[in-house]
């Protein structure tokens, strides 16, 4: 008969094993972490088209395929970040608001207050759209800013030199950019204001609709009035949810009666 041997006996001085923080556990799928990481890396090579840095890109990129809180020293362990990088990168992501601090989940048998950790914002619409908010306070409205203080300059100019008619085309030019920039600085500026799910249901439906539609509308106001198709959108918009699917089934019929 085999006798188990005793368990040794643990003297004063003896430390119990540590345990492992469950955060501490690598991805259980090494396969996934590996393309996570290429994600990361391609993500961060985009990034600087978006006007966002590499890092923070890549930080972003893999907060979001992580889907859980990270901690900094797993996110700059996993992309091989330093610590000053890994820190600042998750600070300026936390501004752009792709990412939110939460507690740390708890070691177990821990004590004391829970540390931070990060998660990437879930819903994807919402971080869009505070991009979006965020790319127009950094640099679209630096950019209008700059060029009305240069049409101002030209107007300035030309009323000391109305005479000068290549200062008058030069202002010409600026009234006619600002005039469009403005324009697309307004459409963008509509992205953050509206309700992620309102947002996400327009682009859908959008989405729906052929291109060969889309550019026949286009192509009627051409011949319809600007403020007849002002009018209409501001009567809608102002119309009850009820009133609005009366309005849209009456003005179907009238559209089919139109067509025979």
């Amino acid at each position: 008969m085999t006798v188990a041997s005793p368990a040794p006996t643990r003297h004063n001085g003896d430390r119990p094993a540590a345990t492992t923080h469950p955060l501490d556990v690598p991805p259980r799928s090494q396969t996934a972490e590996d393309i996570r990481l290429r994600l990361a890396d391609a993500w961060g090579q985009m990034g600087a088209a978006w006007g966002v840095a590499p890092a923070i890109a890549r930080v972003h990129a893999y907060l979001m395929t992580r889907m859980e809180p990270l901690t900094e020293r797993e996110v700059r362990e996993a992309l091989r970040l330093s610590h000053r990088a890994a820190s600042l990168a998750l600070a300026e992501a936390e501004a752009w608001g792709l990412i939110e601090r939460v507690a740390e989940p708890r070691r177990v048998g821990s004590r004391g207050p829970a540390g931070t950790a990060y998660r990437a914002v879930g819903d994807h619409w919402e971080w869009f759209g505070r991009v979006i908010s965020e790319r127009k306070l950094r640099e679209g409205d630096p950019v209008v800013a700059v060029l009305e203080r240069t049409l101002k300059e030209a107007n300035e100019g030309i009323a000391s030199r109305p005479d000068d008619q290549e200062l008058v085309e030069l202002r010409n030019w600026l009234s006619a950019f600002l005039v469009f920039v403005r324009l697309f600085d307004r459409a963008v500026s509509l992205v953050p204001r509206l309700e992620p799910r309102t947002l996400e249901r327009g682009l859908h439906l959008l989405s729906r609709v052929p291109d060969d539609t889309v550019l026949r509308l286009f192509g009627l106001l051409d011949a319809v009035d600007d403020d007849d198709v002002l009018a209409l959108v501001e009567s809608l918009s102002r119309l009850s949810p009820a009133n609005a699917r009366r309005a849209l089934a009456l003005f179907g019929g009238a559209l089919r009666t139109l067509r025979r």
